[in-house]
């Protein structure tokens, strides 16, 4: 679980590419090489050439593990490692497409690519993987060993060497490319475990309202004719402005839980999915117009937790992000805390960019009663008013330097300009949750 940092959006709602460093005139220079030539007879000109195709040609069909230089989308070149390979037909000719991983990038942006993206002269051997790392491993610093090791971990703490190998090997190749969910036309970002009718689509369609999924364009009208939800099946328990939430019983509406949970999936590179929705609470954030209200994202909780969680999985989707919602999702989730008279935590463990997402909340909250509290206040006054673990209060006012420990307790030194300098560093708090907009009860188990 966790908030990540994502590329910038395109109209439609798609992701664009970050900006990439690296070989980005690979193209450029080989192209002035080539023109800094002497002049050579015609026939050896000839002789090269052919050569060069017959080089070529006999590094094809590229093995899993290649490692060559590929144009992205950005029309520069860059390093990518072939994943997987599938052989097509073009006009009654047979060739292989490539599945690649671009290793400057985080595995959302693998894709499937045509050989006249490659860049041949750049083909490296298949290296053994073992031996591979114990060579990279020996000309890294221990500093840049850790952040490499930080990144191919992300959202998987809890899993040993083997499960995360089998994990990788499982999803490793990215089954539905791109989603229309309303009027956005999405592309994924990882492997979800649709069922197997669906293993040779590229691209779904899913009822905004009810997240039925489609294969075909035609398929989805049909279904929108006859679908007479306008909003997610459940009860609106906040709205202010053209925003409402909606909390959804898992197990009253398990087909809607799933297909969140395989819509999720997309966009979450997550080892579980939970078939068995019925034990969860699922809290759908809507923007609402005169043509219903359309999902922004979501976060899910269990109906009870020995551990305080107050949430399992958070998402905003991919068109609506950089817009403050998935603070929005978090903030909401700690209002209802308040509303059981809870304290509340995130479900652990957190990859390194969720810890960021909670620790600004966090920093925010707290320091924000700092700055307007006269007088001494505890952390445990501190987590009453806020509903905010004391764990999670501890971990994050020692981490900015503001508590000591004095005497057998905790005293926190809160000096104006520190504070200040603290809330800015944690940046805006995203959208407000309006508490008095909230009408809700807590769950019950009905008899």
């Amino acid at each position: 679980m966790g908030s990540i940092e994502t590329p910038p959006l395109t109209e439609n709602g798609t992701s664009a590419p970050t900006s990439a460093g690296g070989n980005s005139n690979v193209e450029q220079e080989s192209h002035s090489a080539i023109d800094e030539m002497p002049s050579l007879p015609g026939n050896t000109v000839s002789m090269e050439t052919d050569g060069l195709k017959e080089r070529r040609g006999s590094s094809l069909p590229l093995e899993v593990g290649t490692r060559v230089m590929c144009r992205w989308r950005d029309g520069k070149y860059h390093p990518v490692k072939v994943i997987e390979r599938r052989k097509v037909s073009y006009s009654g000719v047979s060739d292989y497409e490539y599945y690649v991983h671009y290793t400057e990038f985080n595995r959302r942006l693998d894709e499937w690519v045509k050989l006249d993206q490659l860049d041949l002269d750049s083909v490296e051997a298949v290296v053994d993987e073992k031996v591979e790392d114990k060579v990279t491993s020996l000309k890294m610093t221990r500093h840049q060993k850790r952040k490499i090791d930080e990144t191919h971990v992300e959202g998987h703490e809890e899993l040993d060497a083997a499960s995360l190998r089998e994990h990788e090997e499982f999803t490793k190749v990215k089954n539905i490319a791109t989603m229309e969910l309303g009027k956005y036309e999405i592309e994924t970002w990882y492997f979800s475990p649709f069922p197997p009718e669906y293993n040779d689509c590229l691209k779904l369609y899913f009822c905004e309202f009810c997240l039925n999924f489609m294969k075909r364009k035609e398929q989805l009208q049909r279904h929108m004719r006859k679908c007479d939800l306008k909003h997610p099946p459940g009860d609106e328990i906040y709205r202010s402005g053209t925003l409402s939430m909606f909390e959804v019983d898992g197990k009253r509406n398990k087909v809607y839980g799933q297909n969140l949970c395989y819509l999720a999936k997309l966009f979450l590179d997550h080892k579980t999915l939970y078939y068995d929705v019925d034990l969860f609470l699922f809290y759908v954030l809507c923007e609402c117009d005169d043509r219903g209200c359309h999902m922004v994202g979501y976060f899910s909780k269990e109906k009870h937790s020995e551990e305080s969680y107050n949430l399992a999985c958070i998402l905003t989707l991919p068109p609506y992000q950089r817009k403050g919602y998935g603070k929005f999702l978090i903030a909401f989730s700690y209002e209802l805390s308040k509303k059981e008279g809870k304290v509340g935590t995130p479900e652990r463990p957190l990859s390194d960019l969720g810890l960021v997402s909670y620790r600004g909340y966090w920093t925010r909250v707290l320091l924000d009663i700092l700055k307007k509290h006269k007088g001494n206040i505890s952390i445990k006054e501190l987590s009453d008013m806020t509903a905010i673990k004391v764990e999670d209060i501890l971990t994050t006012l020692q981490s900015l330097e503001l508590i000591q420990y004095r005497k057998g307790q905790h005293v926190i030194c809160a000096d104006p300009k520190v504070l200040d300098r603290h809330l800015k560093a944690a940046g805006r708090g995203g959208l407000d949750v309006d508490a008095s907009k909230l009408i809700w009860t807590p769950y019950k188990e009905q008899s």
